[in-house]
């Protein structure tokens, strides 16, 4: 532990106390979550993110193996105002410290993550690196190089692969999936291929699915064009389901534009209110990117909007038998509100409603 900072490209610095050494250059955002640090930590959509937990205690239930939602973190770097040294928990593995060092991710502890998380709010997303007090000028010719921009390439599956063995046929277009999506598809009888993001038509029309997922990811959705050329190609051959990155690819896909919110929603406690029933429920996001609704073509309707900033939640269309919606039904972490998103989608093969 040393003295450190976060710098960002603007200039500004938040102090604390420096684990591990420098991160790598990356987008700084924040999560209101409260609880599923190392589930956040290990999605994928949070690829090359320095995350802020604006939740002052983090660590308290060390690690835990089985609720990962990746094979390792996908974070750049974490900034907390309290980690737990001594976790109190009958299924912890370990600290969050350990776990944190093991993959060599840095983080900045004994922050003041409030003001982090309102400098963001106020001033849109910035950039910025993860060094120690005496690394101010090397941070700042980091952060002068150009972001990357194939995150969903690197987070993707290299080679296709199997789960379940469901009387339904699901085949699964992994921009960046989250393990529990994964477990939920298999809970709901569905047999999952799961294909590269960079799998085309041809390619997911030889599985012969009864319907298509497209998952979560990182980054911006126009950094993906080939991925929204597939599920074009697809349109009106098979029931298609998109979330998170999915629901913006397939906004792409049918000819809409997305745009860069100036801070992301990333959490457990975002309000959706779905606009055909006028229920409210929590959801569990984390986006940086939302789809412009005057862009939607005809025939797609708004299902659903966020009530905090009025940002498409969730649409349709009918006659591709598409629907799509920003939020993570799987939450982990979050509530789980929105589970039968995905019940209601695959009775929609069989009912001929979206």
């Amino acid at each position: 532990m040393r003295d450190g900072y976060l710098y960002l490209d603007d200039g500004r610095t938040f102090g604390g106390y420096l684990i591990g050494g420098h991160s790598k250059p990356a987008e700084v955002v924040f999560t209101t979550a409260m609880t599923g640090y190392e589930e956040a930590y290990t999605d994928p959509s949070y690829m090359d993110q320095i995350l802020t937990w604006t939740y002052p205690l983090v660590g308290n239930y060390g690690t835990s193996l089985k609720i990962r939602q990746g094979e390792r973190p996908a974070v750049s770097g974490v900034i907390v105002s309290e980690l737990t040294a001594a976790p109190n928990n009958w299924e912890s593995e370990g600290t969050l410290a350990e776990f944190l060092a093991e993959y060599g991710i840095p983080c900045l502890a004994g922050a003041d993550t409030r003001a982090i998380a309102r400098a963001i709010r106020e001033e849109g997303t910035p950039r910025g690196v993860l060094a120690g007090a005496d690394e101010a000028a090397q941070a700042a010719q980091w952060l002068a190089t150009p972001p990357a921009h194939d995150q969903i390439l690197r987070v993707t599956t290299k080679e296709p692969y199997t789960l379940g063995d469901g009387t339904h046929r699901v085949t699964v277009i992994d921009c960046g999936v989250k393990r529990h999506m994964l477990e939920l598809l298999c809970a709901q009888d569905c047999r999952v291929t799961v294909l590269p993001a960079t799998a085309t038509a041809e390619d997911v029309m030889a599985t012969a699915p009864d319907g298509v997922f497209v998952s979560n990811g990182p980054g911006d959705p126009a950094d993906a064009p080939g991925t929204a050329d597939t599920l074009r190609d697809l349109l009106g051959k098979v029931p298609m389901l998109g979330i998170c990155m999915g629901h913006q690819l397939l906004a792409l896909a049918l000819g809409g534009r997305t745009v860069k919110l100036p801070f992301g929603h990333r959490g457990g406690n975002h309000p959706v209110l779905h606009l055909e029933t006028g229920a409210i429920t929590m959801s569990s996001q984390n986006h940086g990117y939302a789809v412009e609704e005057a862009s939607l073509p005809d025939g797609c309707e708004v299902t659903e909007r966020s009530l905090h900033d009025g940002t498409v939640e969730g649409f349709c269309h009918r006659g591709y038998r598409v629907r799509a919606v920003q939020y993570h039904p799987e939450a982990s972490p979050g509530p789980r509100d929105n589970e039968e998103v995905l019940a209601q989608w695959i009775a929609s093969w069989q009912g001929g409603r979206v």
